[in-house]
């Protein structure tokens, strides 16, 4: 009686210990740019099954949101993450992770700080659709030295930023934002570039 209590008690605790090993995973989510199919969407999942141990793969494709789990004790980085989109044919955005210790890490393209007597902020009109445009306005506008803030409202087509008035200015901003595909008040995207976002990101392009 007693060897099958203890082995019971055993056997529970192994259960127990295998369910918290389990429940120590770090969470992954990565806008992604250039997801315009179910197969484009296979094609990365594929990709990051490299990743042995790799869980709670989940994929939309409308807004380029990518998420998953990954054993916390493999510390898998953000560069790692970045370049495995790049090699499934995809460019990263925006990249965060939260570690299961509670502790969260972002790719940044923040930049030293600018004093405010510096900053200039304005108000221009954007064209896109949905979150997967704002992530890419956002992103492209945050390449351009200089530019310490950035938000677009895709109801509204308005973006407001804020930049080094020493450093860069709005016409930069502009061309950064029009080379990425999205068309702004005095600057257009190229027909070939408009063309390569994905069908949800075929926006009514801006008559200038």
């Amino acid at each position: 009686m007693k060897k099958t209590i203890i082995i019971t008690v055993v056997i529970s605790m192994m259960t127990v210990l295998g369910t918290n090993a389990q429940k120590v995973m770090d969470k992954f989510m990565v806008q992604v740019d250039g997801l315009g199919c179910p197969f484009c969407a296979y094609g990365l999942e594929k990709k990051f099954k490299e990743f042995k141990g790799i869980k709670e793969v989940k994929i939309n494709i409308e807004t380029g949101d990518f998420s998953f789990s990954y054993p916390a004790e493999k510390a898998l980085g953000l560069e790692a993450v970045e370049k495995q989109v790049e090699k499934a044919g995809y460019t990263p955005i925006t990249t965060k992770i939260e570690r299961a210790d509670g502790k969260v890490e972002e790719s940044s393209g923040s930049l030293a700080s600018i004093s405010n007597d510096k900053l200039v902020s304005k108000n221009l009109k954007v064209a896109g659709n949905c979150a997967m445009c704002e992530a890419r306005i956002v992103k492209a506008a945050k390449t351009v030295p200089g530019v310490a803030e950035v938000s677009w409202d895709k109801d509204t087509k308005m973006m407001a930023v804020a930049f080094d008035g020493t450093a860069t200015s709005l016409k930069a901003i502009e061309q950064a934002i029009a080379k990425a595909g999205h068309d702004t008040k005095n600057f257009k995207a190229t027909d070939e570039t408009y063309s390569s976002l994905p069908p949800c990101c075929h926006y009514d392009r801006i008559d200038q």
